[in-house]
Order: structure tokens, then C-alpha cells, then sequence
């Protein structure tokens, strides 16, 4: 059966609206699929410190002790058929929560390479998704903001070999109950045409 991460980055835990779509959409990939949740809001990854830093400069082994939560992240991910995010826009950047998962991910000669200047991914590519979260507007004609998110994430998943990332963008969160019904509306309408997903109606679902 296929196997999906599901990364949560949202303070606003269950109560977010991307959340619950992004939740919505593991379920659909198959009725079946593995469901692995990392909420890492609800249980956040400890700071990067200088003995993983050290471990890192230092070339050491995958099996040295400073990166077991590393290891662990990157077999979350090795292991999953797709990957989904959920994850709010703060401050037009990603959230310290996935940053620092990120940084745990990212890791030279383990999940990238360097050859002629260039990185070169070592993991294999897989469909990844990215539900983005914001109470103000960055698209379109009502765009009042930057969105730095969008591009970063794509370059740095694209770094360790995840180059088939696709956006589903809730805006104005903040504009009240019909605007997030709207937004939720607009994101299912354009999963239905997605070959991955089931058609509509989305279920309510709880993990």
C-alpha cells in the first residue's frame, strides 16, 4: 500500500484549515495508504547543536550517535510514496517548525551531493504537495505581500531530488468563515482534476 508523510506546521494544530485539507487529501490518495504524521508543531525537533554541526563538518558515518533524529527524519521520507505539507506562511517565509526539518533533512553526502559546483539530489523524486496557508493575500489582484515560501521551498526540496512539488494556495484566512470556505472550495476544485486524487466529494477525516 502506498505510504504518505504528512508534515503539520501549524500552531493552530487541528483547528487549521490547511491542516484539515491537507488531511483530507492523504486519505484520498488511496483509501488504503499508510499515513505517517509528523506534527511538528505538537512535537517540535529539537535546535540544531555543534555536535551535529561537528558531525556534519566532520564527515562523519550516517550511523555516528549526533545523527539518529536526522536519520530518522530522512527514513520517514525515504520510505514514503508521497509527501504532503501543511504549512502556514509566517512572516513571508517558512515557519521555524519546518526550517528546522529542513535542516535536519538537508544533509550534504546524505541526502545531496556536490559534483562540479553543483548539488545533485540522492533521494529519489516523488509527488509532493504543498498546502500553503496565509490570512492575507500574495497572488492575484488582491496580493498586498511577498511570498519568499513558495520559491525557497521548492529550490531546497529540489536540492535533495523532490522536483515534483505542487501548491495549493489558501489565501485571506484572516477575511473570515466565507473566506476560508471559498479557499477550501477553489483547492478541492483543482484537486479533482489531479490524477492522484479521487474526484469530490472529500471526506471528513481524522488521523
Amino acid at each position: 500500500m502506498p505510504r504518505v508523510l504528512l508534515l503539520e506546521c501549524s500552531p493552530n494544530d487541528l483547528a487549521s484549515p490547511g491542516g484539515q485539507l491537507a488531511r483530507e487529501m492523504a486519505r484520498r490518495i488511496h483509501p488504503k495508504a499508510e499515513v505517517i504524521v509528523r506534527n511538528l508543531v505538537r512535537e517540535p525537533l529539537p535546535p540544531i547543536c555543534a555536535d551535529y554541526a561537528g558531525a556534519v563538518v566532520g564527515h562523519a558515518d550516517r550511523a555516528d550517535e549526533h545523527f539518529v533524529l536526522s536519520e530518522q527524519l530522512i527514513g520517514e521520507l525515504e520510505r514514503s510514496h508521497y509527501l504532503i505539507i501543511s504549512t502556514p506562511m509566517h512572516n513571508y517565509m517558512v515557519p521555524a517548525a519546518l526550517k528546522l526539518w529542513l535542516d535536519y533533512v538537508v544533509r550534504i553526502r546524505r541526502t545531496f551531493e556536490i559534483h562540479n559546483g553543483q548539488r545533485v539530489g540522492l533521494l529519489e523524486d516523488r509527488p509532493t504537495f504543498v498546502v500553503l496557508s496565509s490570512g492575507g493575500h500574495y497572488l492575484g489582484a488582491k496580493a498586498k505581500q511577498m511570498d519568499f515560501l513558495s520559491p525557497y521551498l521548492r529550490h531546497v526540496l529540489g536540492i535533495i531530488g523532490l522536483h515534483h512539488v505542487e501548491y495549493l494556495h489558501l489565501q485571506g484566512l484572516a477575511d473570515g468563515e466565507e473566506a476560508v470556505n471559498a479557499a477550501l472550495q477553489q483547492a478541492r476544485e483543482r484537486l479533482s482534476f489531479n490524477p492522484v486524487f479521487a474526484p469530490e466529494p472529500f471526506p471528513d477525516v481524522q488521523l
